[in-house]
């Protein structure tokens, strides 16, 4: 595989298969970490709410193609920060989910679709760009640190 071959495009209806199936996957590996929040055999959005995110400016999904092929998906959420007392008003560009398939990562398949998300972001005057990580899943902590991201803030918890 070679990145020169992908292309990172905008999803379409036409990637609703290959987006679900992704989408699985990434509920598999949340489900492992934290089977006490995560239903088996899940995943986070119906088609109908997939179509919709699909053709919302304010949710824009990429996804990274190869001869065709979908390899993975970053579905991000422009967030509005406006007349705050305390804060500036600024524009975030939240990734919501990124997502390579099992066969095709450790290729920079997750790289390409990360600084894709950051073009568009700072491409519409974006100020930051934010994303959690569950910290169970220390293979995305990592990959988001080498793309240079940092803790912003972190949540905590008691389980009751």
């Amino acid at each position: 595989m070679s990145d020169c071959n992908i292309i990172v495009r905008a999803a379409r209806a036409s990637d609703l298969a290959i987006v679900n199936k992704l989408l699985y996957q990434v509920e598999d590996i949340h489900r492992v970490g934290r089977p006490d929040l995560f239903k088996p055999g899940e995943k986070k959005y119906t088609d109908v709410q997939l179509l919709e995110i699909f053709q919302n400016s304010k949710t824009p999904v990429f996804v990274a193609e190869e001869d065709g092929e979908v390899l993975g998906y970053v579905f991000c959420i422009l967030q509005e920060t406006v007349g705050s007392k305390c804060i500036f008003d600024h524009t975030t560009l939240y990734i919501d989910d990124l997502c390579v398939d099992e066969s095709a990562r450790g290729k920079g398949v997750g790289k390409l679709l990360y600084d894709y998300a950051l073009g568009f972001a700072k491409s519409i005057g974006c100020h930051n760009v934010t994303l959690h990580v569950w910290d169970r899943n220390p293979g995305a902590r990592a990959f988001y640190e080498k793309m240079g991201m940092g803790i912003q803030q972190t949540t905590m918890e008691v389980i009751l």
